[in-house]
């Protein structure tokens, strides 16, 4: 990616647009933040932070094995010599790498207070001392071996390393995680055996497919250690496409106490969880607050809390010196199941969660992206070669240059007298020894440059051994750079070298699972489900109740009574701004008893909507949805669910439309009648009308003329009877019924306006006899 820089116009003429000015300069902005600050390198793995908090502390000597130093004197050489920015930000990137609970391979030792899995901060930086840890050598060991270029620091006073030599793939082994402009990265850790013997695998064959890499690589290795239970096809997919997530859970064991009572220990946390979140969490379970806008608790706050205090009695935090983490959970009981009790603390806190993965970094064309798994590796193979590469090369040189002083020691030596006279004699010895032995230059300051006294001590034999030793390094050396093949064995011998000294096991577990979920266990039981027409709802046990016995608010009265089973669902129906929603809510939900129930808005998210119909029945019931202009379609009730509180957009409903009343569909029904406010009357067949499993807006059920409406509609079978009722002379309630064999002269095709229907008063609606 090429950066662009503001220049000023250079004529005093030309002028640009404060939006084009504006543009260049966050475009600037924006890439010196990916690639000079939030993204790391695939090569070596380090952000610029990183890498020169890494070569500073290297230039200070502060070796695995040195004596550390205070921090702030790290930082200070950091921030004045290559990093111009904030102290403090400079602190923490360097807390961050001596971290073994954020890192899993930390690349500083640190000593003193460096902050805490639970969130707390380091100490401040001049009570804390750093040094180098071993593993931090293959980063730097190769620095000045002409592996990498080196660029200037931020005001030219000095040079600074472009690039760290890596030795191994610390992108991946260390992983990553940061927020530039228009892109981020989260590259998880992973094990640095499994990386390595991929990493050898790759070399061997080039064309080595993905599956063949997770032969070696198995998934991420968490510096906490904890379970990974999503699928081989989920972690193959997220290498795969260098983007995804991964559940993770925490791992326990199961303590027995006296008496049979047990204790669930949790060991290993997931990433980015500690013990104080989740006691945090388990406390808002326990003693929930009342959300914003409501007046009370929620019923799911209500029963998760006597969910959870039915079964945990004490939690507590043994975390310390000995154990890392160590959260002690104790149920109620010994008779509590320990799958039934995990699996309740699985589901309600961060003990299992999704950890994203988005491999991004920049490439070794400079291009930061978003790749795979297998491009990542070959990226840092490209690298390493080009550093083995160099490495043997500035070897050679060196190896050259001191056969040639070697040589002309040699010559010296054999000639030891002369060589003396002629430096004693001559006003220019280092010419005249180049002419006189026919030396080069650099071999005549060399002889010049040794004591007298070292003239005489020069002996052969230990020049010829030297010698001997050189060019056997040279053949080797040069063999290397005319031979590809040897090269990459070369390569492979020191990722097996390195892999020996700092391999270590697997943390992390990898063993699928399904993801923990708590399920009211509902005994199915028959209810009567009781709406009223300000959608206050309740249940009533059992069927068969008296419709005239139920009480409600004043003002309010009876919409319906549906008799199902306790394991069914209710569905509501919107209006207003809701209109064409539906919001399904479990039939258990409701409260039981003789009251007025509750107020069916406060369990879904009307947003400003109202509620127009409501039904409760089982998934499988068949319904008949349609609106006023008309047009519907067939649908499973099932159909309608949605887990949440703001519903699905399931009718599709157009300007002055209204929906009208679901119906239930019987198993003996076959046929349709329609009726609109007109008057107009027609029947057709019930397999007419398209079955739509997702929901929309049908089909027409019956030609309206301008200005007309849909009134109503009912399915029936070919032995039933139905009733349109209305308002006649004088206000009185009128009602006519319409027998078998008047409905089958009515019968057509749907989509005929059918026959104004023969009646004496106004019709308002239709029903079943």
């Amino acid at each position: 990616m090429e950066q662009l820089t503001l220049e000023p116009p250079k004529d005093a003429d030309e002028q640009i647009t404060l939006g084009l000015y504006a543009e260049r300069a966050y475009l600037d902005y924006a890439i010196s933040v990916v690639k000079g600050r939030a993204l790391p390198e695939c090569a070596d793995g380090q952000k610029p932070v990183q890498r020169r908090i890494l070569y500073a502390m290297n230039e200070m000597g502060l070796s695995a094995g040195a004596r550390p130093v205070k921090s702030a004197r790290v930082v200070g050489d950091v921030l004045g010599k290559y990093h111009p920015h904030g102290d403090q930000a400079a602190y923490e990137a360097l807390v961050r790498m001596a971290q073994d609970f954020t890192l899993r391979y930390p690349l500083i030792d640190g000593q003193g207070n460096f902050g805490s899995r639970d969130g707390d901060g380091a100490a401040a930086m001049r009570y804390t001392e750093a040094r180098l840890t071993p593993i931090s050598r293959l980063l730097l060991d190769e620095i000045d071996m002409g592996t990498v270029d080196f660029i200037a620091n931020y005001d030219g006073s000095m040079k600074e390393p472009k690039l760290l030599p890596a030795r191994l793939p610390f992108v991946l082994l260390n992983g990553a995680s940061g927020i530039a402009v228009g892109m981020a990265t989260d590259i998880a850790p992973h094990n640095l055996r499994e990386v390595s013997s991929a990493t050898i695998a790759m070399i061997r064959k080039p064309s080595i497919t993905l599956d063949e890499v997770m032969e070696h690589i198995l998934g991420p290795d968490f510096p906490g250690g904890a379970q990974i239970i999503s699928p081989r096809a989920a972690i193959r997919d997220v290498y795969e496409s260098g983007r995804g997530s991964l559940k993770v859970r925490a791992r326990w064991k199961v303590e027995d106490l006296a008496r049979g009572q047990w204790q669930l220990v949790i060991t290993e946390l997931p990433p980015n969880t500690s013990t104080a979140r989740v006691l945090e969490e388990i406390e808002e379970l326990t003693n929930p607050k009342v959300k914003t806008g409501k007046k009370a608790l929620t019923p799911e706050q209500q029963n998760l809390k006597q969910q959870i205090l039915g079964v945990l009695d004490t939690v507590r935090d043994e975390s310390g010196k000995e154990n890392a983490v160590r959260l002690v959970f104790e149920p109620k009981s010994r008779n509590i199941s320990v799958d039934d009790f995990a699996n309740l603390l699985l589901s309600h806190t961060s003990l299992e969660t999704n950890v994203s993965l988005n491999l991004v970094s920049i490439d070794n064309n400079g291009r930061p992206g978003q790749r795979g798994l297998l491009a990542m590796l070959k990226d840092w193979i490209e690298f390493r070669q080009l550093c083995v590469l160099r490495r043997t090369r500035h070897r050679l040189a060196q190896v050259n240059d001191r056969i040639h002083v070697l040589e002309g020691r040699l010559i010296a030596w054999l000639n030891i007298d002369e060589v003396i006279a002629v430096i004693r004699e001559s006003d220019e010895p280092k010419s005249a020894l180049m002419s006189r032995f026919n030396l080069s230059e650099r071999q005549a300051e060399d002889i010049l440059e040794i004591r007298l006294r070292q003239l005489a001590r020069l002996e052969k034999i230990k020049i010829e051994q030297e010698l001997g030793k050189l060019a056997e390094e040279k053949a080797e050396l040069e063999g290397l750079l005319a031979d590809e093949g040897k090269l990459r064995q070369r390569i492979v011998a020191e990722i097996k070298k390195d892999t020996e000294a700092f391999g270590d096991d697997r943390r992390t577990l990898i063993e699928e699972a399904q993801k923990a979920s708590v399920e009211v266990k509902l005994i199915e039981e028959p209810t009567t489900v009781i709406v009223s027409e300000k959608f206050w709802v309740r249940n009533r046990q059992g069927h068969g109740h008296d419709a005239a016995q139920f009480t409600f608010k004043a003002g309010d009265s009876l919409y319906a009574a549906f008799e199902c089973k306790t394991t069914d669902q209710t569905y509501l129906f919107g209006a207003g701004s809701a209109s064409g929603k539906v919001f399904s809510v479990p039939v258990s939900s409701w409260p039981g008893g003789r009251g007025d129930g509750i107020p069916a808005q406060s369990l879904i998210e009307l947003n400003g909507g109202t509620l127009c119909h409501a039904l409760a029945c089982n998934a499988e019931q068949a319904l008949l949805l349609a609106v006023s202009g008309a047009y519907g379609f067939v649908t499973k009730a099932g159909n309608l669910d949605s887990r949440i509180k703001a519903g699905k957009q399931f009718i599709s409903v157009s300007d002055g439309e209204r929906v009208l009343p679901p119906i239930q569909i019987d198993s003996s029904d076959d046929r349709v009648a329609v009726i609109s406010e007109s008057g107009r009357f027609h029947v057709f067949a019930l397999d007419e009308v398209k079955g739509l499993a997702g929901g929309g807006r049908g089909v027409q059920l019956l030609p309206l003329e301008e200005g007309d409406k849909l009134l109503g509609l009912v399915a029936f079978g070919p032995e039933d009877s139905l009733v349109v009722f209305g308002t006649g002379r004088g206000g009185k309630d009128r009602e006519e019924l319409l027998k078998p064999a008047y409905l089958l002269e009515r019968f057509g095709k749907r989509g005929r306006k059918g026959r104004e229907l023969d009646v004496k008063f106004k019709v308002e609606g239709m029903r079943r006899a």
